[in-house]
Protein backbone atom coordinates (compact mmCIF):
# COMPACT_ATOMS: atom_id res chain seq x y z
CA UNK A 1 0.00 0.00 0.00
CA UNK A 2 1.51 3.32 -1.01
CA UNK A 3 2.34 5.81 1.74
CA UNK A 4 -0.04 8.71 1.90
CA UNK A 5 1.26 12.11 2.94
CA UNK A 6 -0.83 15.12 3.91
CA UNK A 7 -0.25 18.05 1.61
CA UNK A 8 1.89 20.76 3.20
CA UNK A 9 0.03 23.78 4.58
CA UNK A 10 0.20 26.62 2.09
CA UNK A 11 1.61 29.89 3.38
CA UNK A 12 -0.47 32.87 2.29
CA UNK A 13 1.63 36.00 1.73
CA UNK A 14 0.68 39.41 3.06
CA UNK A 15 0.43 40.62 -0.53
CA UNK A 16 -2.12 37.92 -1.40
CA UNK A 17 -4.21 38.80 1.65
CA UNK A 18 -4.23 42.51 0.88
CA UNK A 19 -5.10 41.84 -2.78
CA UNK A 20 -8.03 39.65 -1.79
CA UNK A 21 -9.22 42.29 0.69
CA UNK A 22 -9.00 44.91 -2.06
CA UNK A 23 -11.08 42.80 -4.46
CA UNK A 24 -13.74 42.16 -1.84
CA UNK A 25 -14.03 45.83 -0.83
CA UNK A 26 -14.31 46.90 -4.49
CA UNK A 27 -17.12 44.44 -5.16
CA UNK A 28 -20.74 45.53 -5.45
CA UNK A 29 -21.45 44.03 -2.02
CA UNK A 30 -19.18 46.53 -0.26
CA UNK A 31 -18.40 49.41 -2.65
CA UNK A 32 -21.60 51.29 -1.82
CA UNK A 33 -21.63 50.44 1.89
CA UNK A 34 -18.98 52.65 3.54
CA UNK A 35 -19.62 51.45 7.09
CA UNK A 36 -19.36 47.77 6.17
CA UNK A 37 -16.27 48.57 4.13
CA UNK A 38 -14.68 50.45 7.04
CA UNK A 39 -15.58 47.60 9.45
CA UNK A 40 -14.03 44.84 7.32
CA UNK A 41 -11.02 46.98 6.34
CA UNK A 42 -10.35 47.93 9.98
CA UNK A 43 -10.48 44.39 11.44
CA UNK A 44 -8.50 42.97 8.49
CA UNK A 45 -5.74 45.59 8.78
CA UNK A 46 -5.52 45.10 12.54
CA UNK A 47 -5.16 41.35 12.00
CA UNK A 48 -2.50 41.83 9.31
CA UNK A 49 -0.60 44.24 11.61
CA UNK A 50 -0.55 41.67 14.43
CA UNK A 51 -3.16 43.40 16.61
CA UNK A 52 -5.86 40.73 16.30
CA UNK A 53 -5.96 40.09 20.05
CA UNK A 54 -7.15 43.68 20.63
CA UNK A 55 -10.22 43.36 18.39
CA UNK A 56 -13.46 43.43 20.36
CA UNK A 57 -16.91 45.03 20.16
CA UNK A 58 -15.91 48.09 22.17
CA UNK A 59 -12.85 48.89 20.03
CA UNK A 60 -14.81 48.47 16.77
CA UNK A 61 -17.69 50.56 18.06
CA UNK A 62 -15.35 53.42 18.96
CA UNK A 63 -13.02 53.28 15.93
CA UNK A 64 -15.50 52.40 13.16
CA UNK A 65 -18.83 53.79 14.33
CA UNK A 66 -17.62 56.81 16.31
CA UNK A 67 -19.14 55.72 19.59
CA UNK A 68 -17.76 57.48 22.66
CA UNK A 69 -15.51 55.92 25.33
CA UNK A 70 -18.62 54.99 27.37
CA UNK A 71 -19.92 52.78 24.52
CA UNK A 72 -21.65 49.68 25.98
CA UNK A 73 -21.96 46.79 23.47
CA UNK A 74 -24.62 45.16 25.63
CA UNK A 75 -26.92 48.17 25.20
CA UNK A 76 -25.96 49.10 21.63
CA UNK A 77 -25.74 46.05 19.31
CA UNK A 78 -24.46 48.01 16.28
CA UNK A 79 -21.24 45.95 16.00
CA UNK A 80 -22.97 42.56 16.17
CA UNK A 81 -25.64 43.62 13.68
CA UNK A 82 -23.07 44.93 11.20
CA UNK A 83 -20.89 41.83 11.63
CA UNK A 84 -23.91 39.68 10.69
CA UNK A 85 -24.47 41.79 7.55
CA UNK A 86 -20.77 41.54 6.63
CA UNK A 87 -20.81 37.72 6.93
CA UNK A 88 -23.87 37.64 4.63
CA UNK A 89 -22.18 40.00 2.14
CA UNK A 90 -19.03 37.83 2.12
CA UNK A 91 -21.12 34.71 1.41
CA UNK A 92 -22.88 36.45 -1.49
CA UNK A 93 -19.57 37.73 -2.87
CA UNK A 94 -18.02 34.26 -2.96
CA UNK A 95 -21.21 32.83 -4.49
CA UNK A 96 -21.08 35.40 -7.31
CA UNK A 97 -18.12 37.66 -8.17
CA UNK A 98 -15.55 35.79 -6.09
CA UNK A 99 -16.68 32.27 -7.01
CA UNK A 100 -13.38 31.47 -8.74
CA UNK A 101 -11.16 33.13 -6.15
CA UNK A 102 -8.43 30.88 -4.78
CA UNK A 103 -8.41 32.76 -1.47
CA UNK A 104 -11.35 33.36 0.84
CA UNK A 105 -11.97 35.86 3.68
CA UNK A 106 -14.24 34.69 6.47
CA UNK A 107 -15.53 36.37 9.65
CA UNK A 108 -16.52 33.46 11.91
CA UNK A 109 -19.70 33.93 14.01
CA UNK A 110 -18.96 35.25 17.48
CA UNK A 111 -15.54 36.56 16.40
CA UNK A 112 -14.20 39.76 14.90
CA UNK A 113 -10.87 38.41 13.65
CA UNK A 114 -11.05 37.73 9.89
CA UNK A 115 -9.59 34.49 8.57
CA UNK A 116 -7.76 34.25 5.25
CA UNK A 117 -7.79 30.73 3.83
CA UNK A 118 -7.17 28.98 0.55
CA UNK A 119 -10.42 27.95 -1.09
CA UNK A 120 -11.09 24.21 -1.00
CA UNK A 121 -11.84 23.52 -4.66
CA UNK A 122 -13.43 20.07 -5.00
CA UNK A 123 -12.66 17.74 -7.85
CA UNK A 124 -15.60 17.33 -10.24
CA UNK A 125 -16.56 13.88 -11.52
CA UNK A 126 -15.40 13.20 -15.05
CA UNK A 127 -17.96 11.92 -17.57
CA UNK A 128 -17.64 8.32 -18.73
CA UNK A 129 -16.24 6.86 -15.51
CA UNK A 130 -17.98 3.61 -14.53
CA UNK A 131 -19.07 2.76 -10.96
CA UNK A 132 -16.37 1.21 -8.79
CA UNK A 133 -16.48 -2.51 -7.92
CA UNK A 134 -18.31 -3.60 -4.77
CA UNK A 135 -15.10 -3.95 -2.72
CA UNK A 136 -14.03 -0.46 -3.66
CA UNK A 137 -17.49 0.86 -2.78
CA UNK A 138 -17.26 -0.85 0.61
CA UNK A 139 -13.90 0.77 1.28
CA UNK A 140 -15.38 4.12 0.24
CA UNK A 141 -18.31 3.65 2.66
CA UNK A 142 -15.87 2.82 5.44
CA UNK A 143 -13.89 5.95 4.73
CA UNK A 144 -17.07 8.04 4.75
CA UNK A 145 -17.98 6.56 8.14
CA UNK A 146 -14.56 7.58 9.46
CA UNK A 147 -14.93 11.04 7.98
CA UNK A 148 -18.42 11.37 9.51
CA UNK A 149 -17.21 10.32 12.96
CA UNK A 150 -14.24 12.65 12.81
CA UNK A 151 -16.47 15.47 11.55
CA UNK A 152 -18.96 14.97 14.39
CA UNK A 153 -16.14 14.92 16.94
CA UNK A 154 -14.68 18.08 15.48
CA UNK A 155 -18.09 19.76 15.57
CA UNK A 156 -18.46 18.84 19.24
CA UNK A 157 -15.06 20.34 20.01
CA UNK A 158 -15.93 23.54 18.13
CA UNK A 159 -19.32 23.83 19.85
CA UNK A 160 -17.68 23.34 23.24
CA UNK A 161 -15.11 26.01 22.41
CA UNK A 162 -17.83 28.45 21.30
CA UNK A 163 -19.86 27.76 24.45
CA UNK A 164 -16.85 28.43 26.68
CA UNK A 165 -16.02 31.56 24.76
CA UNK A 166 -19.62 32.81 24.95
CA UNK A 167 -19.60 32.36 28.72
CA UNK A 168 -16.32 34.21 29.02
CA UNK A 169 -17.37 37.15 26.83
CA UNK A 170 -18.98 38.98 29.74
CA UNK A 171 -15.94 38.54 31.94
CA UNK A 172 -13.53 41.49 32.04
CA UNK A 173 -10.50 40.75 29.83
CA UNK A 174 -7.28 39.98 31.62
CA UNK A 175 -4.88 42.78 30.86
CA UNK A 176 -1.36 41.54 30.14
CA UNK A 177 1.42 43.15 32.10
CA UNK A 178 2.84 46.05 30.11
CA UNK A 179 6.36 47.41 30.07
CA UNK A 180 6.75 50.54 32.18
CA UNK A 181 8.93 53.62 31.98
CA UNK A 182 11.26 54.81 34.73
CA UNK A 183 9.42 56.81 37.42
CA UNK A 184 11.19 59.97 36.26
CA UNK A 185 9.44 59.68 32.86
CA UNK A 186 6.22 57.82 33.59
CA UNK A 187 4.39 60.76 35.23
CA UNK A 188 4.85 62.91 32.09
CA UNK A 189 4.14 60.30 29.42
CA UNK A 190 1.40 58.24 31.11
CA UNK A 191 -1.49 59.73 29.03
CA UNK A 192 0.26 58.54 25.84
CA UNK A 193 1.02 54.96 26.97
CA UNK A 194 -1.05 51.73 26.78
CA UNK A 195 -3.93 51.21 27.12
CA UNK A 196 -4.21 54.56 25.29
CA UNK A 197 -4.19 54.37 21.50
CA UNK A 198 -0.87 55.04 19.74
CA UNK A 199 -0.23 58.79 19.59
CA UNK A 200 0.17 60.64 16.30
CA UNK A 201 3.51 62.44 16.01
CA UNK A 202 3.40 65.34 13.56
CA UNK A 203 6.59 66.75 12.04
CA UNK A 204 6.68 70.16 10.36
CA UNK A 205 6.91 70.99 6.68
CA UNK A 206 8.76 74.28 6.64
CA UNK A 207 8.24 76.41 3.52
CA UNK A 208 11.59 77.19 1.94
CA UNK A 209 13.46 77.89 -1.27
CA UNK A 210 15.60 75.01 -2.49
CA UNK A 211 18.05 74.83 -5.38
CA UNK A 212 16.40 73.76 -8.64
CA UNK A 213 17.94 70.94 -10.68
CA UNK A 214 17.57 69.17 -14.01
CA UNK A 215 14.94 66.84 -12.58
CA UNK A 216 12.47 69.69 -12.05
CA UNK A 217 9.59 70.32 -14.42
CA UNK A 218 9.33 73.39 -16.63
CA UNK A 219 6.48 74.67 -14.45
CA UNK A 220 8.63 74.39 -11.31
CA UNK A 221 11.53 76.22 -12.94
CA UNK A 222 9.19 78.96 -14.17
CA UNK A 223 8.40 79.85 -10.55
CA UNK A 224 12.05 79.96 -9.54
CA UNK A 225 14.21 82.89 -8.45
CA UNK A 226 17.72 83.12 -9.89
CA UNK A 227 20.64 84.49 -7.87
CA UNK A 228 24.07 84.86 -9.50
CA UNK A 229 26.61 82.28 -8.38
CA UNK A 230 29.20 84.88 -7.45
CA UNK A 231 26.86 86.14 -4.72
CA UNK A 232 27.19 82.79 -2.93
CA UNK A 233 30.87 82.36 -1.99
CA UNK A 234 29.84 80.08 0.90
CA UNK A 235 28.77 77.45 -1.66
CA UNK A 236 31.97 77.61 -3.74
CA UNK A 237 33.38 74.38 -2.26
CA UNK A 238 30.16 72.38 -2.52
CA UNK A 239 29.13 69.91 -5.20
CA UNK A 240 26.12 72.13 -6.01
CA UNK A 241 28.39 74.98 -7.06
CA UNK A 242 30.23 72.71 -9.50
CA UNK A 243 27.26 70.74 -10.85
CA UNK A 244 24.59 73.42 -11.21
CA UNK A 245 25.03 75.80 -14.13
CA UNK A 246 22.72 78.36 -12.51
CA UNK A 247 21.51 79.00 -8.98
CA UNK A 248 17.73 79.01 -9.38
CA UNK A 249 15.75 78.63 -6.18
CA UNK A 250 12.19 77.28 -6.19
CA UNK A 251 9.56 77.31 -3.40
CA UNK A 252 8.91 73.95 -1.76
CA UNK A 253 6.72 72.53 1.01
CA UNK A 254 7.70 68.86 0.63
CA UNK A 255 11.47 68.48 0.48
CA UNK A 256 12.57 69.66 3.92
CA UNK A 257 12.09 68.35 7.45
CA UNK A 258 13.75 70.22 10.33
CA UNK A 259 16.91 68.41 11.42
CA UNK A 260 16.43 68.93 15.16
CA UNK A 261 12.87 67.61 15.17
CA UNK A 262 13.95 64.62 13.06
CA UNK A 263 16.80 63.75 15.42
CA UNK A 264 14.40 64.11 18.33
CA UNK A 265 12.14 61.47 16.78
CA UNK A 266 14.79 58.87 17.63
CA UNK A 267 14.36 59.70 21.32
CA UNK A 268 10.58 59.50 21.09
CA UNK A 269 10.54 56.19 19.21
CA UNK A 270 12.99 54.67 21.70
CA UNK A 271 10.86 55.86 24.63
CA UNK A 272 7.58 54.51 23.25
CA UNK A 273 9.21 51.24 22.20
CA UNK A 274 10.53 50.67 25.72
CA UNK A 275 6.97 51.15 27.05
CA UNK A 276 5.41 48.74 24.53
CA UNK A 277 3.58 51.53 22.70
CA UNK A 278 3.38 52.04 18.96
CA UNK A 279 3.11 55.48 17.40
CA UNK A 280 2.11 57.00 14.09
CA UNK A 281 4.09 59.60 12.14
CA UNK A 282 2.74 62.14 9.70
CA UNK A 283 3.63 65.45 8.03
CA UNK A 284 1.90 68.60 9.18
CA UNK A 285 0.70 69.45 5.65
CA UNK A 286 -1.15 66.11 5.47
CA UNK A 287 -2.91 66.41 8.84
CA UNK A 288 -6.15 68.30 9.33
CA UNK A 289 -7.28 69.99 12.51
CA UNK A 290 -10.14 67.48 12.77
CA UNK A 291 -7.62 64.63 12.86
CA UNK A 292 -5.67 66.41 15.57
CA UNK A 293 -8.73 66.51 17.82
CA UNK A 294 -9.39 62.75 17.72
CA UNK A 295 -6.79 61.41 20.14
CA UNK A 296 -3.32 61.87 21.60
CA UNK A 297 -1.09 64.05 19.42
CA UNK A 298 2.52 65.23 19.66
CA UNK A 299 3.37 68.27 17.57
CA UNK A 300 7.05 68.88 16.84
CA UNK A 301 8.25 72.25 15.56
CA UNK A 302 6.46 75.58 15.49
CA UNK A 303 5.59 75.70 11.80
CA UNK A 304 2.36 73.70 12.10
CA UNK A 305 -0.41 75.21 9.89
CA UNK A 306 -2.93 75.16 12.78
CA UNK A 307 -0.63 75.74 15.78
CA UNK A 308 -2.14 79.21 16.20
CA UNK A 309 -5.47 77.61 17.08
CA UNK A 310 -3.83 75.64 19.89
CA UNK A 311 -2.58 78.90 21.42
CA UNK A 312 -5.88 80.75 21.39
CA UNK A 313 -6.80 80.24 25.05
CA UNK A 314 -3.47 79.41 26.63
CA UNK A 315 -2.15 81.53 29.50
CA UNK A 316 1.49 82.32 30.04
CA UNK A 317 4.01 82.08 27.21
CA UNK A 318 3.28 82.63 23.54
CA UNK A 319 5.37 81.86 20.46
CA UNK A 320 5.02 84.76 18.02
CA UNK A 321 7.12 86.24 15.19
CA UNK A 322 10.25 84.30 16.04
CA UNK A 323 10.31 85.20 19.76
CA UNK A 324 8.62 83.90 22.91
CA UNK A 325 6.42 86.44 24.69
CA UNK A 326 5.87 86.33 28.45
CA UNK A 327 2.55 88.06 29.13
CA UNK A 328 2.89 88.24 32.92
CA UNK A 329 6.58 88.24 33.86
CA UNK A 330 7.35 87.05 37.38
CA UNK A 331 10.38 88.18 39.42
CA UNK A 332 13.57 87.30 37.53
CA UNK A 333 11.77 86.65 34.23
CA UNK A 334 11.91 88.57 30.95
CA UNK A 335 8.93 89.80 28.97
CA UNK A 336 10.51 88.65 25.68
CA UNK A 337 12.89 85.74 25.05
CA UNK A 338 14.95 86.09 21.86
CA UNK A 339 17.62 83.82 20.38
CA UNK A 340 21.23 85.04 20.46
CA UNK A 341 23.95 84.92 17.79
CA UNK A 342 27.73 85.18 17.64
CA UNK A 343 28.54 88.77 16.62
CA UNK A 344 31.38 87.62 14.32
CA UNK A 345 30.17 84.40 12.68
CA UNK A 346 26.43 85.11 13.08
CA UNK A 347 25.95 81.50 14.20
CA UNK A 348 23.19 80.71 16.70
CA UNK A 349 24.54 80.51 20.27
CA UNK A 350 21.37 80.50 22.42
CA UNK A 351 17.87 79.24 21.64
CA UNK A 352 14.58 78.87 23.53
CA UNK A 353 11.86 76.24 23.37
CA UNK A 354 8.35 75.68 24.72
CA UNK A 355 6.82 72.45 26.02
CA UNK A 356 3.01 72.59 26.30
CA UNK A 357 0.87 69.79 27.74
CA UNK A 358 -2.72 70.70 26.84
CA UNK A 359 -6.15 68.98 26.85
CA UNK A 360 -7.56 67.73 23.58
CA UNK A 361 -11.25 67.79 22.68
CA UNK A 362 -11.77 64.76 24.94
CA UNK A 363 -10.18 65.45 28.32
CA UNK A 364 -8.60 61.98 28.55
CA UNK A 365 -6.53 62.84 25.46
CA UNK A 366 -3.60 65.24 25.28
CA UNK A 367 -1.94 67.57 22.81
CA UNK A 368 1.78 67.90 23.46
CA UNK A 369 3.61 70.70 21.64
CA UNK A 370 7.42 70.62 21.73
CA UNK A 371 9.31 73.19 19.70
CA UNK A 372 12.01 75.80 19.76
CA UNK A 373 12.44 79.12 18.02
CA UNK A 374 15.04 77.35 15.88
CA UNK A 375 15.38 73.64 15.19
CA UNK A 376 18.16 73.31 17.81
CA UNK A 377 15.70 74.42 20.49
CA UNK A 378 13.23 71.75 19.36
CA UNK A 379 15.89 69.05 19.56
CA UNK A 380 16.99 70.18 23.03
CA UNK A 381 13.37 70.21 24.30
CA UNK A 382 12.67 66.70 23.00
CA UNK A 383 15.86 65.42 24.61
CA UNK A 384 14.81 67.08 27.88
CA UNK A 385 11.35 65.48 28.10
CA UNK A 386 12.73 62.02 27.22
CA UNK A 387 15.58 62.16 29.78
CA UNK A 388 14.77 60.36 33.05
CA UNK A 389 17.49 62.34 34.83
CA UNK A 390 16.30 65.81 33.74
CA UNK A 391 12.49 65.49 33.69
CA UNK A 392 12.13 65.11 37.50
CA UNK A 393 13.28 68.74 37.71
CA UNK A 394 10.09 69.82 35.90
CA UNK A 395 7.98 67.55 38.11
CA UNK A 396 9.39 69.15 41.27
CA UNK A 397 8.60 72.66 40.03
CA UNK A 398 5.05 71.66 39.01
CA UNK A 399 4.40 70.06 42.40
CA UNK A 400 5.56 73.29 44.07
CA UNK A 401 2.93 75.23 42.09
CA UNK A 402 0.01 73.04 43.28
CA UNK A 403 -1.96 74.01 46.44
CA UNK A 404 -0.79 70.97 48.43
CA UNK A 405 2.72 70.97 46.88
CA UNK A 406 2.22 67.31 45.92
CA UNK A 407 -0.44 66.84 43.25
CA UNK A 408 0.74 67.45 39.70
CA UNK A 409 -1.38 69.65 37.38
CA UNK A 410 -2.61 67.87 34.26
CA UNK A 411 -1.85 70.78 31.92
CA UNK A 412 1.13 73.11 31.92
CA UNK A 413 3.76 75.07 29.97
CA UNK A 414 7.54 74.94 30.38
CA UNK A 415 10.07 77.38 28.90
CA UNK A 416 13.53 75.93 28.21
CA UNK A 417 16.83 77.55 27.26
CA UNK A 418 19.67 75.80 25.43
CA UNK A 419 23.15 76.80 24.40
CA UNK A 420 24.12 76.06 20.79
CA UNK A 421 27.61 75.37 19.43
CA UNK A 422 28.38 74.48 15.82
CA UNK A 423 24.62 74.16 15.17
CA UNK A 424 24.26 71.50 17.91
CA UNK A 425 22.28 72.07 21.16
CA UNK A 426 24.34 71.93 24.34
CA UNK A 427 23.35 72.63 27.95
CA UNK A 428 19.57 72.88 28.49
CA UNK A 429 18.03 74.73 31.46
CA UNK A 430 14.49 75.07 32.77
CA UNK A 431 13.66 78.80 32.75
CA UNK A 432 10.03 79.05 33.88
CA UNK A 433 6.83 77.03 34.28
CA UNK A 434 3.12 77.91 34.11
CA UNK A 435 0.08 75.84 35.10
CA UNK A 436 -2.65 75.88 32.45
CA UNK A 437 -6.21 75.97 33.81
CA UNK A 438 -8.66 73.25 32.74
Amino acid sequence: MANQHSPPMEIISLFEKREELRRVLQSKHFANAPKKTRFLEFVAEQALLGNAEKLNEHLIGVEVYGRGPDFNPQEDPIVRVQAHDIRRALRKYYEEEGESSSLRIDLPPGHYIPIFDKAALGEEAKPGVHPAPAAAMARMRTRWHVVLVVGLATACVILSFLLIQERSRNKPPVQPSLPTLPEGLEWFWKPFLPPADPPVIVIPNHPLLRAAHDGDSAQTLAHGHEIPKDEFPEFRDTIHFRELRRFVFVPSMTDFTAVGETLGLLNLFELFSSAGQKCKLNQSRLVSFEEIKRGNVILLGGNQPWSGRIFLNVEGFRFQSGVILNRNPRPGEKSVYKPEFDPVTNQLTLDYALVLMLPNERKENRILLVYGIYTQGSQAAIEYVTNSQRLPELRKVLAGLSPDHRALPAYFQALLETTVENHVPGKTSLVAVRVVSN
